[in-house]
């Protein structure tokens, strides 16, 4: 029974118990070559929102040449740490294009061609965790309560018979 109630407690710390917390999601893509051969995946300090970088695919584009394209993704780990992690060895012959099902990072993300020339189209999605307990979805809330009539019972005459 504790067990339920522990459960109970994440989600309503995670969710909030009014919707308190929000999750925006917008296309993610970048292109790595020899020409431009990283990308960083950074949020602006200032800004009091939390942004996540889920890669989905990575893809070997128009004009690769017959090589092996190493591409790595340098993030933290739970420790603090900047580590970096090879997520794809493409090669056009035989494995032009890597899945990565819900890869989801934390920014700041950088992601490099560590071997080959490319291009390599990477692509996913930019989350975006905003805290709803502001006034943006305050004012929301409170102008749609105030659309909302209140529905009054029908008034029964008294001469009317069924």
């Amino acid at each position: 029974m504790s067990h339920s109630h522990g459960e109970d407690d994440c989600c309503s710390e995670d969710h909030g118990s009014g919707g308190k917390s929000r999750l925006e999601s917008y296309v993610f893509s970048c292109e790595l070559s020899s020409k431009v051969p990283f990308y960083t995946f950074q949020c602006d300090e200032e800004e009091d929102l939390e942004h996540f970088l889920e890669l989905r695919t990575v893809c070997l584009g128009k004009g690769a040449k017959d090589e092996n394209n190493v591409v790595e993704v340098t993030a933290m780990n739970h420790q603090g740490k900047t580590i970096s992690v090879p997520v794809a060895n493409l090669h056009i012959n035989c494995l032009p294009m890597v899945s990565l099902g819900e890869f989801e990072l934390k920014a700041p993300v950088t992601i490099r061609l560590k071997s080959g020339t490319g291009p390599v189209n990477v692509s996913g999605l930019h989350l975006i965790a905003t805290d709803n307990g502001d006034s943006d979805m305050s004012s929301e809330e409170e102008n749609l309560e105030e659309e909302i009539i209140p529905i009054k019972p029908a008034k029964k005459k008294k001469n009317q018979m069924f």
